[in-house]
Formats: C-alpha cells, structure tokens, sequence
C-alpha cells in the first residue's frame, strides 16, 4: 500500500468510480455523511439499494432528517461507535472522512466497520492526498498532513494484520474549479468544522499564492485521492 503516488494521470468523477462497483439489491454504510450529497447520489442511483447514512454533527444530522428520501435512513452516531447489529450492511464508504476520525478511535472505528459488514463485505475508504497546488493553499491555514499519514497507517495496519484484505487501491485526482478567490475562501476557508482563524495578514498571503494560479480569473486544481477498498476477511 501506498500513502502517496507521483505523477497521478486517471482524471476522473468519484460519482462514476463507485457506480462500477456492485450496489443494487444492497445495504449500504456511509459513515460520515455531512450533507449527504453522496448520500443521495448512492441511494437515487441503481435500483433496490437501502441506505444508512450516520453523521456526528448533530445540527447537520437534523438538516440531513428534512431531506425525507424514503430508502435512506439517517443516524446520529460516528464509525467508532456504529449504532447496527453485527454482519447487517453489504458495503461501508467513508468519503474523505476517515482523517476526521479522533487518533485514538481510529482503530476502534476498523473494529466497527469490520463488525457490521457481512462476511466478504467492502470498505471503501477515499482519503484525499497530501499534495497538489490546492493543498498547498490550504495547509497554509489548515495543514493535515499529519492527521493524514495517521489515517493511512491505521488502515494499512489493519491489512497487514490480516483484519481486511486489500480488494484494491486506486489513485486517481479530480478537478476542482474557482471562480475567483472569493469562490476559493466561501468554499475552503473558515469553514466550521475546521476550527481554524485567519487574520487579515494570513488571508492576504493566501490570496496572493492563489493568484499565482488565475491571476484574478477562474481557475482548476486537481485534487489527488487515494481510495483503498477493503474486504472483511471471514
């Protein structure tokens, strides 16, 4: 397994990665649902599929109760304490939210997921990649680099421990485009829960490298992801 990958060249929508995948007729996890905007696509995509979507936030987990989509039901609990009996769900997917895990739930959260999944279940885990031209942007107020190479650790212990086997690992980057700065600072910066403050001084940098890139005008990064897929190993 690897954290990082040079030179990533497939361009493409994680919305199409994951429809190749075998979902119809399935339960589905999703931990980690925020808005729920892969909630819906996975549940009002292919046919006969049940959704499970648990969220930690609970002003977010009450906006996400009024979207009333009748095969999605929505908890409020996080991937280290799964409110769901033992071997209930076909597939697990954490979208760019395994990093957001406490450090020390990270392995308990393996636990849960390993627990709830059938046996010869999947977990399909996307973490973004610490690297980039966006990334640089936003390690200047935001720098997960750390709590990243955590995460991956936890996860590829986890296969060298024979807990999951490594179905697959895909690299794979995405574009993202800004308007303009302000589109860039409504979108990344100051964000809730990033519990981050910036000062007139730093906003100011930050500008001005992104400006190096558009200067003014609109502008696409690729984003780099790494997704491991893992199996429930019976």
């Amino acid at each position: 397994m690897q954290l990082i990958k040079q030179n990533i060249e497939q361009v493409i929508n994680e919305s199409y990665l994951i429809e190749t995948l075998n979902l119809d007729n399935k339960t589905i996890l999703e931990l980690g649902c925020g808005k729920a905007k892969m909630t819906k696509q996975l549940a009002q995509t292919g046919v006969n599929r049940k959704i499970i979507a648990c969220e930690v936030d609970e002003v977010q987990h009450k906006k996400n109760l009024l979207l009333d989509i009748e095969n999605i039901e929505f908890k409020l609990c996080g991937a280290e304490n799964i409110e769901l009996n033992d071997e209930s769900v076909d597939m697990v997917f954490m979208f760019k939210s395994f990093h957001h895990i406490p450090e020390d739930l990270m392995i308990k959260a393996l636990d849960e997921i390993k627990r709830v999944l059938k046996p010869n279940g999947l977990a399909y885990i996307s973490e973004p990649l610490h690297q980039g031209a966006q990334n640089e942007l936003v390690a200047m107020f935001h720098n997960e680099e750390d709590v990243r190479k955590k995460a991956f650790e936890t996860i590829k212990n986890s296969v060298d421990k024979e807990q999951f086997k490594l179905f697959k690992e895909i690299f794979f980057k995405t574009e993202i485009t800004y308007l303009n700065f302000e589109d860039f600072e409504k979108k990344q910066m100051n964000l809730s829960y990033n519990d981050t403050q910036i000062t007139d001084e730093l906003k100011y940098k930050i500008k001005k490298k992104f400006d190096k890139y558009n200067s003014g005008k609109e502008t696409t990064f690729y984003k780099p992801f790494r997704v491991d897929i893992l199996q429930k190993i019976v």
